[in-house]
């Protein structure tokens, strides 16, 4: 079992930054693929980001690359997606995810566990 608790979510304006954080408990001494995924109102859940344990497999979504950084810092067990230039667009609620693999995926399913989710609001 693994326990994730996002936090850093929060209202920002145009063009702002937020850094969430992704704090795991639990089976972290397995290694896994921290993902992010993002929900708007009445939209299906999208990826966002991936990253794998050592950090040299990344891969992001065409609507954040170039304005969103993913890392992680093992010893700590906890991951975070730095987002610069933030749009209206991106107003989501955002879910880190953890996959028992080293293998990054976009895919939701590919998850076995998730967090609660964290609301980002970007206003115009």
């Amino acid at each position: 079992q693994v326990q994730l608790v996002e936090s850093g979510g929060g209202l920002v304006q145009t063009g702002g930054s937020l850094r969430l954080s992704c704090a795991a408990s639990g089976r972290t001494f397995s290694r896994y693929v921290m993902g992010w995924f993002r929900q708007a109102p009445g939209k299906e859940r999208e990826f966002v980001a991936a990253i794998n344990w050592m950090g040299y497999s990344i891969h992001y979504s065409d609507s954040v690359k170039g304005r969103f950084t993913v890392s992680r810092e093992n010893a700590k067990n906890t991951g975070y997606l730095q987002m610069n230039s933030l749009r209206p667009d991106d107003t989501a609620v955002y879910y880190c995810a953890a996959r028992f693999s080293d293998i990054v995926s976009s895919t939701a399913s590919m998850y076995d566990y998730w967090g609660q989710g964290t609301q980002v609001t970007v206003s115009s």
